[in-house]
């Protein structure tokens, strides 16, 4: 049996970066498994000037390769840039620019979409980043669709995050697009973390992690409708297997979510039908009834809001693209 070539990614690493953003590609990509079972991704860290680094945690770690490491990347990653005020090298631009106009894949997680942002790769596509540089990026790069809000944003090859949860998602959205989302969704339960959101759900802004009591009975109902999402589920009959008043759910549900219970069971359903399109022959209709959206119009509708495509053009493209071998 024939072995499947991994795809190469190349992790910029520099002074101040952050240890987390430089140990995401690896840990996510690095679980990634071609069909035959062959590594599908090969990460490797690169600086643009080789040699010891200091990252913004006080950690050094040495970097042995330079910049020509991108030659061969199909997915360049800048992690979250140290200071947003400070222009990234121009070698760097030079290269990520040189990058871009062969078709790779360029990442900025977080701070990292400023570096994208100074070589100029920005201008005139959707970009997000962290919500607390949000007034700084919009006023840098004017001539970019600037997109808060989000948790990530793909725009043709450029790929953009907001904090640090939000590059895991976008790693694994990276994964779901090559491999689908039922794949991408069993990494995140090996690095056990929340299965892949997609990236217009809101970012949690100057909001923290909630944490649950051990009585709250939240996370199992949440567990409960992404199990009978093909039901009507009111917030009535959410709040009821919760055992919460209707008032108190939907508060506890937005601080855990960032939003509305109405538009993560729509984000949810279009994840289910994602999965469906991708693994199943089941014609249209019948999917939007087994998500519970009852009627096609519904999911075409979420498809375009959520995706930008149909679903019938998802499964084609997903079939005839990098996830048909999967």
């Amino acid at each position: 049996m024939s072995v499947t070539l991994p795809l190469h990614v190349a992790v910029l690493a520099f002074d101040g970066a952050s240890l987390f953003h430089l140990a995401v590609p690896g840990k996510v990509f690095g679980i990634a498994r071609n069909p035959d079972g062959s590594p599908a991704y090969e990460v490797r860290h690169c600086a643009v000037t080789p040699g010891m680094i200091r990252t913004g945690d006080g950690v050094e770690v040495r970097v042995n390769d330079g910049l020509n490491v991108l030659a061969r990347a199909d997915i360049v990653v800048v992690p979250a840039w140290s200071d947003p005020d400070a222009q990234a090298p121009e070698a760097l631009a030079q290269t990520l620019r040189a990058a871009h106009a062969e078709g790779k894949t360029i990442v900025g997680l977080c701070l990292g979409a400023f570096v994208l942002g100074n070589a100029g790769l920005l201008d005139g596509r959707q970009a997000t980043t962290h919500w607390m540089a949000r007034e700084a990026f919009a006023q840098r790069f004017p001539d970019a669709v600037f997109r808060p809000d989000v948790l990530y944003v793909e725009d043709g090859n450029i790929v953009t995050s907001a904090g640090n949860v939000a590059a895991i998602d976008c790693c694994l959205n990276l994964v779901r697009t090559r491999y689908g989302a039922e794949e991408a969704n069993r990494m995140a339960r090996i690095l056990v973390t929340p299965p892949h959101r997609q990236g217009g759900q809101a970012q949690y802004i100057e909001r923290p992690v909630p944490q649950f009591p051990c009585q709250s009975k939240l996370p199992g109902a949440l567990e409960w409708a992404l199990a009978h999402l093909a039901e009507p589920l009111t917030l009535d009959r959410l709040a009821g297997v919760a055992q919460m008043s209707r008032r108190s759910f939907t508060r506890h549900f937005r601080e855990a979510t960032g939003m509305t219970v109405t538009r993560w069971l729509n984000a949810q359903r279009v994840v289910r039908a994602q999965q469906l399109l991708e693994t199943t022959d089941l014609p249209v209709e019948r999917i939007a009834h087994e998500v519970g959206f009852g009627a096609a119009l519904s999911l075409r509708q979420q498809f375009a809001a959520q995706l930008g495509v149909t679903p019938a053009d998802y499964r084609r493209s997903f079939r005839e693209g990098g996830g048909a071998g999967r």
